[in-house]
């Protein structure tokens, strides 16, 4: 979903362990932090041009510049380039939203930057073009960054939830919440908005609202 800018250094860590042909592990150096990003960019162009269940090793390795014995140093197959991509790109979109968000300390100032960085997201994502291209392969995607962003997104918005709990005395439904903001912003992936959006911030703060009456409802009853 999200555009890829590498944290190169987590797929390192992650390929550290993985042995090249002569047995001999590969160890973490910025070149091959490098060599890693450059192989995940390509990953996403080559996908995003003929699919995910069509791949190939050898377009990879020519999109990125280097040689297959290169790219089996740092993964073993078809699969697991797959796998470390869909990581990656998990890791990537979370890391730069809490980048984003971690030292802004005013609750109304950290919800309007979630806001610009989710419509941000929708303008520069490709998501849309990896539904047409790889169907199974974004739904996929899609299913395994969802849980994983409710928990981020409470996370960040931790300080935006304790403000509105003690304004309104009670303690509102932060994970329910948080997933339909996020169900929102896949929904923007699906079926966008036909007027554009720059009507989004608007409209999920109307969706926040009525989450908020919603909890604070049930909470009093």
């Amino acid at each position: 979903m999200a555009p890829v800018s590498p944290p190169a250094a987590k797929p390192v860590e992650r390929r550290a362990g993985v042995k090249a042909a002569t047995n001999s592990p590969v160890k973490p150096n910025r070149r091959s932090e490098e060599t890693i990003a450059n192989i995940l960019k390509a990953t996403e162009e080559v996908v995003l041009m003929s699919g995910a269940d069509r791949i190939s090793i050898l377009d990879v390795c020519q999109v990125a510049g280097v040689s297959r014995g290169t790219f089996y140093r740092y993964f073993a197959s078809q699969e697991d380039l797959l796998d470390t991509f869909s990581r990656h790109k998990r890791e990537s979109f979370h890391s730069s939203l809490s980048q984003e968000l971690g030292h802004i300390t005013d609750p109304e100032a950290r919800l309007n930057a979630l806001f610009a960085y989710l419509d941000n997201y929708l303008e520069q994502s490709r998501a849309r073009r990896l539904l047409v291209v790889a169907p199974d392969y974004a739904l996929g995607f899609f299913r395994r960054i969802f849980h994983d962003s409710i928990v981020r997104f409470q996370d960040g918005l931790g300080i935006v939830f304790d403000d509105w709990d003690e304004r309104l005395g009670v303690r509102l439904d932060r994970e329910l919440i948080c997933e339909m903001i996020i169900r929102y912003v896949l929904s923007e992936i699906l079926v966008p908005e036909a007027a554009g959006r720059r009507l989004f911030p608007v409209r999920v703060k109307k969706l926040l609202g009525a989450l908020i009456m919603g909890s604070t409802s049930r909470t009093r009853r």
